[in-house]
């Protein structure tokens, strides 16, 4: 399944196609669609380039594409933001470890270089997600090690003793103040 193979088609119902008006699909709905849709193409759900990896990038981009927009106060290609001297600057790929393991998403930039992503922030690597997951395997009494290698059995990612200890390290200094 390719980026644009996930786009979904308007479902309509036969009362709908009779009036050529497009009938809104519920969140069941169009999980299902996905599901199908994913299973005939021969697309793992989970895993190394799974739906659920690339719904998870789906949903990251569109968010930091609607943060960049709030922060310029404008859409892009608005004839708003002409002259304004501050524009959508393309962007760069940067790669984040998820609860479904490692996702490349495109950061939004700005010609001007304000824009300050909240949902992936500059220089963040993982998702709030992971540091839980870390922290609660290291409260069932896994070694560094042992994460390390869960992280890369079951999601692909490859994540340092090192990192780990940071985590656990950062989550303890917060527990201590």
């Amino acid at each position: 399944m390719t980026d644009t193979a996930v786009e979904l088609e308007t479902v309509e119902s036969v009362e709908g196609a009779q009036l050529g008006q497009p009938v809104p699909v519920s969140d069941e709905q169009l999980v299902a669609m996905l599901v199908e849709r994913a299973r005939s193409e021969g697309l793992q759900l989970t895993g190394q380039d799974g739906l659920q990896q690339q719904l998870t990038k789906r949903v990251l981009e569109s968010a930091l594409e609607g943060e960049v927009t709030d922060h310029l106060g404008y859409e892009k290609h608005d004839a708003a933001g002409r002259g304004s001297g501050n524009s959508p600057d393309g962007g760069r790929a940067k790669t984040v470890l998820t609860d479904v393991g490692p996702v490349e998403v495109k950061v939004p930039r700005n010609t001007s270089g304000t824009f300050e992503p909240e949902i992936v922030k500059k220089r963040q690597r993982r998702l709030t997600g992971v540091d839980a997951m870390v922290l609660s395997l290291s409260a069932k009494g896994f070694t560094h090690g042992e994460i390390a290698a869960h992280l890369a059995e079951v999601y692909g990612a490859e994540v340092s003793k090192q990192t780990i200890s940071a985590i656990t390290d950062k989550v303890m200094e917060g527990m201590a103040e």
